[in-house]
């Protein structure tokens, strides 16, 4: 009986733990980074600095105004991040939210407080017909 009542402790936090992450993550220096919709990601654009990781062919398609590049295969890529605030959110965005979400955990490791990865990309982005611009 003991193991039943264990076992079934462990699986209760275990789900209360799963459905409270919201896709959320927070390192133990309080950072978010955080994988959003399209709409949430609308919402983080004011006020954070805007960065589109895709390759400059994909920029040159078109981007979201405002949008900084900083090609996520370039060798000067951790570069670009330096110089960026570490203290204000970042929203980072990509083709399709791959690399953008690898940007988003490498932002994590060095520092920054709050980053929000835009899921499914651009291509989700423009999806909604959320507008875009020629750089």
């Amino acid at each position: 009986m003991k193991k039943v009542i264990s076992g079934l402790t462990v699986l209760f936090v275990a789900v209360m733990m799963v459905s409270c992450s919201n896709g959320q993550s927070k390192s133990e220096g309080g950072s978010i980074a955080e994988n959003v919709n399209v709409e949430q990601f609308a919402s983080h654009i004011e006020g954070a600095q805007l960065l589109d990781v895709r390759t400059p062919e994909e920029w040159n398609a078109g981007i979201i105004e405002g949008a900084t590049m900083a090609n996520f295969y370039d060798a000067d890529f951790d570069a670009n991040l330096a110089k960026l605030d570490k203290e204000k959110p970042v929203a980072v965005y990509c083709k399709s939210g791959g690399r953008s979400g690898q940007a988003m955990a490498k932002m994590q490791e060095l520092g920054f407080k709050e980053v929000y990865n835009l899921n499914g990309g651009i291509g989700a982005w423009q999806g909604a017909d959320k507008p875009t611009v020629k750089p």
